[in-house]
């Protein structure tokens, strides 16, 4: 029992220092030179569209920070989309854009979510698309 409470002992002051660094590191982290990702919109409306017709959008966005802005992960709240982002960094006052294509033999109406992560101040964006796909006679 002894020993167990030794090496308890042992472990803990082993890992406090850790602990700390995580803390220091935090308090001290300066957000004004990062970047900070700008969409000229979040929000698209594709309105009506033919069954199997083209909706394909382009969400133009900026990086405003004082360091290249990375693209870490999107992700699409369905299958039903298909997401394209540039995976190079993105310099400062550059513009670019990330590219959705909706699949439209999907007949109806639909409301769907895109979220960018990214490095950026304002790390998790989400932008929106909606439509109504019909069926042509």
């Amino acid at each position: 029992m002894k020993i167990n409470i030794l090496i308890l002992f042992i472990f803990l002051i082993r890992v406090s220092p850790g602990f700390s660094q995580v803390t220091n590191r935090q308090i001290t982290n300066d957000d004004s030179d990062a970047p900070k990702i700008v969409f000229t919109e979040t929000e698209f409306d594709f309105g009506t569209i033919d069954f199997g017709g083209n909706a394909v959008h382009y969400f133009v966005f900026s990086n405003k920070g004082r360091v290249p802005l990375v693209i870490l992960n999107v992700r699409t709240s369905c299958g039903c989309m298909v997401p394209a982002w540039p995976k190079a960094p993105v310099t400062i006052d550059t513009r670019d854009s990330l590219r959705v294509e909706y699949n439209t033999k999907v007949k109806g109406t639909f409301n769907k979510i895109i979220t960018v992560q990214s490095n950026a101040v304002n790390a998790v964006v989400e932008l929106k698309i909606k439509g109504n796909v019909v069926k042509t006679k």
